[in-house]
């Protein structure tokens, strides 16, 4: 008797298709924006990005850091957050009601190189949220009640930022590598003593002086079927008026990247917060492509270089990250970027782990990286791109922070043309020129006590320890 079961022929057979195929990858490039002025001056940016939509809204304000007036850093920031707290024609309270009525959010922001407003909005109540933006840059309001909370608010929030080992690190990094006159060597947002000085007169005063069409771009990204954009924007931006006065006058970023060690004391810390930099080239230098690659295999991944000597092997780290970020970025090229490897370990091993570190460092420099390296970096960076920008405010985000680095409108569709003809020659010589060995400013935040010795043994720069 056979062993087979005999098909029931009263029971429907299963049939079986042929497995799907994956079919050919369809091309992708960066979405290629159309440019635009209005006759208030405002540039206009906008990419027509079928089925998003949630249009994104990025709008660039040329009033830098640099900017502020002595004694008053952070006035930028408080003027960015104000921006929405009322205008001449809602309070701050109604304002907030007519965004949430258009299902919109708007966050606003400074940085060294400028202010970003950044809204997203449905794409149905895109002219409404736009009249409101236009509003806020047009005529806000800046009550003496809001700017009051807005700094009170602020300066609650700089004590969480200084007992942030990482931010407490990023303070100390730029306080070391930039001279003490230079906007980028105190913190961003300023500090107690300054934020302290601010009032509703300053906001005003820093808004007159710099917040005008003239200066200001507006990337506008989403599906734009059924809407009049041209209208929309002359409707709302366009009204906008103000006067055609030239940017303010940005000076050559100098830093001293000469390798020695701050150890900023927190006694009883059981980790050590790492971040080891140096300044580098504007983003507009040719060796950013090669350095973008080489930087990843260093430290982009868990399964760059750091990560499988420090985490994987000696289980020093959750993960340490190397990367390049721009700082600001001029039409003459004359920026910088900070190149850092950031990350934390406990404290007893603090000194073994910037010793195996340095190592990696060394080795990389005298080895060179390996083409499977060089392609793995590739593939990643180049491969994730059409999944980076799948939604509309990614793609905003990145054409204005071109228009931000006064980059040309398809730099970004270039970079990945470069990056994947970098070679691992190139791409070794551009990583080696970014960490040399020898001119790294090392922070560390963690217990005096128990890592200066070790780390003096280590001979990587002389060592200053303080407190707070």
């Amino acid at each position: 008797m056979s062993d087979a079961v005999a098909a029931d022929p009263t029971q429907p057979s299963m049939v079986f298709h042929p497995r799907p195929q994956a079919g050919p990858a369809a091309p992708w490039a960066f979405p290629a924006p159309e440019r635009s002025t209005l006759p208030n001056g405002l540039t206009v940016l906008r990419c027509h990005r079928p089925g998003q939509q949630v249009v994104a809204v990025d709008i660039d304000v040329v009033a830098p850091l640099a900017a502020e007036p002595e004694g008053l850093d952070g006035v930028a920031t408080i003027m960015a957050r104000a921006l929405s707290e009322g205008t001449d024609k809602h309070t701050a309270e109604e304002f907030t009601a007519e965004l949430e009525r258009c299902g919109a959010t708007l966050d606003a922001h400074a940085d060294h190189p400028s202010v970003r407003l950044s809204l997203e909005v449905p794409a149905s109540r895109l002219t409404k949220a736009l009249g409101l933006v236009a509003d806020a840059l047009r005529a806000p309001a800046f009550p003496d009640n809001e700017v009051e909370r807005l700094v009170g608010n602020r300066l609650d929030e700089i004590p969480h930022e200084l007992a942030n080992p990482s931010r407490r690190a990023a303070m100390a990094l730029s306080k070391e590598l930039f001279p003490a006159g230079s906007r980028m060597s105190r913190p961003r947002q300023g500090t107690e003593e300054t934020v302290a000085r601010i009032d509703a007169a300053s906001v005003r005063a820093f808004y007159e002086a710099h917040v005008r069409p003239a200066t200001t771009t507006a990337v506008v990204v989403g599906d734009f079927t059924g809407i009049d954009l041209d209208a929309a924007l002359a409707d709302s931006l366009g009204a906008w008026t103000g006067s055609p006065a030239e940017p303010f006058p940005l000076p050559p970023v100098t830093a001293d990247d000469t390798g020695r060690v701050v150890i900023v004391d927190r006694p009883g810390a059981v980790q050590t917060q790492l971040l080891i930099g140096r300044t580098g080239a504007d983003r507009h230098d040719a060796v950013w492509p090669a350095q973008t690659v080489g930087t990843y295999c260093l430290g982009g991944t868990l399964t760059s270089r750091l990560d499988r000597v420090l985490r994987e092997e000696k289980g020093y780290t959750y993960g340490v990250r190397a990367f390049g970020q721009v700082l600001l970025s001029t039409p003459e090229g004359t920026g910088a970027a900070m190149l850092a490897i950031s990350g934390s370990v406990d404290t007893a091993s603090t000194g073994p782990a910037l010793q195996d570190l340095w190592t990696v460092l060394r080795t990389l420099a005298a080895e060179g990286l390996t083409d499977e390296e060089r392609d793995s970096a590739v593939q990643n960076l180049v491969g994730v791109a059409p999944l980076k920008y799948e939604t509309a405010a990614a793609v905003a985000g990145t054409l204005a922070d071109q228009v931000e680095q006064h980059l040309p409108d398809d730099f970004q569709a270039r970079l990945y043309e470069r990056l994947a003809a970098t070679g691992t020659v190139e791409a070794t010589a551009a990583v080696v020129n970014a960490f040399p060995p020898d001119r790294l400013v090392t922070v560390l935040v963690g217990d005096a006590a128990q890592i200066e010795e070790p780390v003096r043994a280590l001979g990587i720069g002389d060592v200053t320890v303080i407190t707070g």
